[in-house]
């Protein structure tokens, strides 16, 4: 059994986080000692850790959720984790094209050639006047 102190350790999971994701559910309420410590068994652990890799992986709490709904089925097809997997895989697709077209404009305003003076700054004028963006971003 493991305090929370100590399942943070562990896992590298910050205490109000812990907390948080009990909150959410994602995490079952843990047992508590007589002085009303949680107190955290090795399937919290191995949940928190899940829990922890999937957010890395860019999943929101919902989908987390919903794959901690399918885990505890054994029974349920295989395919729906399968299908969440790849519709993350689309969204950061589309996340990394948006993020691409951010860095290719800032790139662009920031090798503009100024005459030196915040009065004919490119980068500030352009961060004032979106139309001189050249893509809609």
């Amino acid at each position: 059994m493991y305090s929370i102190g100590q399942l943070s350790r562990m896992t590298g999971v910050k205490v109000p986080t812990i907390r948080y994701y009990e909150q959410m559910g994602l995490l079952d309420e843990p047992g508590r000692t007589a002085g009303n410590q949680r107190r955290y068994d090795s399937a919290g652990r191995e949940r928190l850790s899940f829990i922890k890799h999937a957010r890395e992986l860019g999943l929101s709490i919902a989908t987390i959720r919903d794959l901690i709904a399918l885990a505890r089925d054994e029974s349920m097809p295989c395919a729906q984790a399968h299908e969440i997997a790849a519709r993350q895989a689309v969204e950061i697709r589309q996340r990394i094209a948006r993020l691409q077209k951010l860095e290719a404009e800032l790139t662009r305003i920031g090798n503009s050639h100024d005459s030196g003076t915040v009065a004919d700054c490119h980068v500030l004028a352009t961060l004032g006047d979106h139309s001189m963006c050249l893509s809609d971003h």
